[in-house]
């Protein structure tokens, strides 16, 4: 295709970005804009990205995505553990989260249910098969050897939290497809992508709002960040975290955020959790960290919400910032320290590695370790 042509079909595509109608508007709803969604609250000043063109923009992202990754390597390899398919596939009592990798787990909340949050299996985080955040490490539990997925809940639609081939292969799993969970706006984009118009099997939500599965109540939060899958429908669709409920038992996914009040409009909801998975990648250069928080952040949010025990997610898995892979567990384990919080209460997982909450006054791991085994040996 000649650069002409390429400029053309561009501008055409911007252009239609342009018109694009928010379908769910709702004038009454701060968040709500007629061609999309917004934030609750500014952006933090301290965090304000450096300016640059539309073109030098995606020129710099070209290059990242065609770098060797050697300046973001991990020190040391990263600790992986081998799943034990046998009780992911029994388990039907047991609350259980097991990492597969990045922001993907899947959570057994103890009633027998099989939940799968942001699968991505696919090699790379990108719109690209050839370029793009490359997988560093192999889903810690392969697609084909889950059990079956009852329900998958999406976070917002960027590419390393939202993959169409994975959730088409989730969507003809064997006994059945799983109902999906989205935000507004991403359950247009599945019906198109994935179910192949069929909406019956797809439930939308809006901040605030909560949907049932059995006796779980399964509640969109909203939280500070952005949506798109190309540079021409950002914040189209709406984005979010989940709280997943029970009687007796919590957990709260916090997909992608930036620190904001809304992390405390969130604890005067709820009456803390009892395990959170929470973002602790992805925090270099600073702006990003308008979008992901730090290890420090991470830990203030782990506070503010009265989690029981946090499991530090959005590391290890694709270069998604400028930090080494590993360095996320390295800063936690300082930012633990800072605001005494006990080692055992925010930790990181294996890829593969499950945790088994089993009781309010205590923590079981299917190996039987003590301590949470990857934070172990990735601070030393």
């Amino acid at each position: 295709m000649r650069l002409s042509t390429c400029v053309a079909v561009l501008t055409v595509s911007l252009l239609a970005g342009c018109t694009h109608v928010n379908p769910y508007y709702d004038a009454g709803k701060t968040h709500h804009r007629p061609q999309g969604f917004a934030n609750n609250y500014p952006s933090n000043p301290a965090y304000q990205r450096p300016q640059v063109g539309f073109f030098e923009g995606w020129a710099n992202r070209l290059r990242n995505w065609s770098s060797d990754g050697s300046e973001r390597a991990p020190l040391a390899p990263i600790p992986t553990a081998q799943p034990d398919l046998g009780f992911l596939h029994a388990n039907r009592s047991e609350p259980a989260l097991t990492w597969i990798g990045h922001a993907t787990f899947l959570f057994q909340p103890g009633n027998g249910v099989n939940l799968l949050f942001d699968p991505v299996f696919d090699e790379r985080a990108s719109p690209l098969p050839f370029a793009g955040p490359k997988r560093h490490q192999p889903p810690g539990v392969a697609l084909a050897d889950l059990p079956h997925i009852d329900a998958v809940l999406i976070s917002h639609s960027h590419y390393d939290h939202l993959s169409q081939e994975s959730l088409r292969a989730l969507y003809r799993q064997k006994g059945g497809p799983p109902m999906l969970y989205a935000p507004l706006g991403v359950d247009l984009w599945l019906a198109k992508n994935v179910t192949g118009g069929d909406r019956s099997r797809i439930q939308r939500l809006d901040w605030w709002d909560k949907a049932a599965l059995g006796d779980l109540e399964l509640h969109l939060l909203p939280v500070h960040h952005w949506s798109a899958r190309s540079p021409w429908d950002r914040n189209e669709t709406l984005w979010g975290a989940w709280a997943v409920t029970r009687p007796g038992f919590s957990f709260f996914f916090s997909g992608d955020l930036g620190y904001s009040k809304d992390i405390q409009d969130i604890a005067a909801r709820f009456d803390g959790f009892d395990l959170a998975a929470i973002g602790i990648g992805a925090y270099q250069p600073v702006w990003y960290r308008n979008s992901h928080v730090s290890p420090d952040e991470a830990v203030r949010i782990h506070r503010e919400l009265r989690v029981r025990h946090s499991v530090g997610m959005h590391w290890g898995t694709f270069p998604m910032g400028q930090e080494r892979l590993d360095q996320a567990p390295r800063d936690l384990a300082t930012a633990r320290a800072a605001q005494g919080v006990a080692d055992d209460a925010f930790f990181v997982m294996r890829h593969g590695e499950t945790f088994r909450p089993v009781a309010r006054d205590g923590l079981h791991r299917v190996a039987g370790e003590a301590k949470p085994a990857a934070a172990a040996a990735l601070a030393e």
